[in-house]
């Protein structure tokens, strides 16, 4: 099989590695370099750097269209896409089958932060979905499927990096099941139960404490270890990383009690307990190294 494949972050590195051993990739398509924070230099995505080190001939366009009669010629079987982050033109979805490993339980969480979304909602699974493209946004029929459970402790990073490998397994079974059958079944999604995972905005990150304390838990953990989420004291700007549920009852949403060198801050109907949080323009800290230099209004 002739394949491409189409990715951007380190979600998708796992994936390309496997696909490379088990079948090798002959091109790669990548958002282009950017500017460091500084402006200093240009960085290149983690996908370009491995891709590099893999010696896999790779492209970077602006605009993926513009790329259309080198991507025509080249005849490819298969393109394979995971967090890509542009939309695939219609042109180029007629020269090939498409196929997308997508982080959610189609068609739960179609769209652009379905890990986060899954998380702040509390789910009790998250999973991979292996899909073929289609026109409207994660709309088409699934090929495959693998589930895996969360929880309100389950951190971003961490429950990412999981399904990073879950998908770059499962994409292999994937690829295996279309070479030894072109008409293997995709099955439609229930449309009907679709939900969309909005991408994360700023208002997404601020903590709003007259809620109930597991909502917060989860959102806070959704947003671990970017962008996190944040609180002000004053006008300090606290991000809180990692909690636990505490058994106090609320007296007040917002309310902080710091006792044996722990820190609790009220929401609707508990405590919870923060664990790790940040100052503003220094590093994480554990509670009881935070609470020796800090002081509370």
């Amino acid at each position: 099989m002739k394949i491409i494949f189409m990715g951007t972050p380190k979600f998708a590195v796992p994936a390309l590695k496997k696909i490379n051993e088990n079948f090798r990739i002959d091109t790669v398509y990548t958002q282009p370099p950017r500017k460091s924070k500084r402006g200093m230099k240009e960085v290149i995505s983690p996908v370009h750097e491995i891709s590099n080190e893999l010696n896999l001939d790779v492209r970077t366009p602006n605009d993926l269209s513009n790329d259309y009669e080198f991507f025509k010629s080249k005849k490819f079987n298969l393109a394979v896409v995971t967090a890509y982050g542009q939309i695939i033109p219609d042109a180029f979805l007629k020269e090939c089958q498409f196929i997308n490993i997508h982080a959610s339980l189609l068609p739960k969480w179609r769209g652009a932060a379905p890990i986060q979304r899954s998380l702040m909602n509390k789910d009790k699974f998250t999973g991979i979905s292996i899909m073929k493209i289609e026109k409207e946004l994660d709309s088409g029929p699934v090929l495959l499927t693998k589930s895996l459970p969360i929880n309100i402790y389950s951190k971003h990073g961490d429950v990412e990096k999981k399904l990073s490998e879950i998908g770059s397994n499962l994409i292999i079974e994937a690829i295996q099941k279309i070479n030894n059958d072109p008409d293997c079944v995709f099955k439609e999604q229930d449309h009907n139960l679709k939900s969309y995972a909005k991408k994360i905005t700023k208002e997404d990150e601020v903590i709003i404490w007259d809620i109930d304390a597991e909502t917060v838990i989860a959102k806070i953990h959704a947003l671990t270890p970017s962008p996190g989420c944040f609180f002000y004291n004053n006008r300090d700007k606290l991000k809180i990383f990692e909690c636990k549920l505490s058994e106090k009852k609320s007296k007040k949403p917002g309310h902080v009690v710091i006792e044996n060198e722990s820190l609790f801050i009220a929401c609707k109907d508990k405590y919870i307990e923060i664990l790790e949080i940040q100052k503003p323009g220094k590093n994480r800290q554990k509670i009881k190294e935070f609470i020796k230099g800090y002081k509370f209004d």
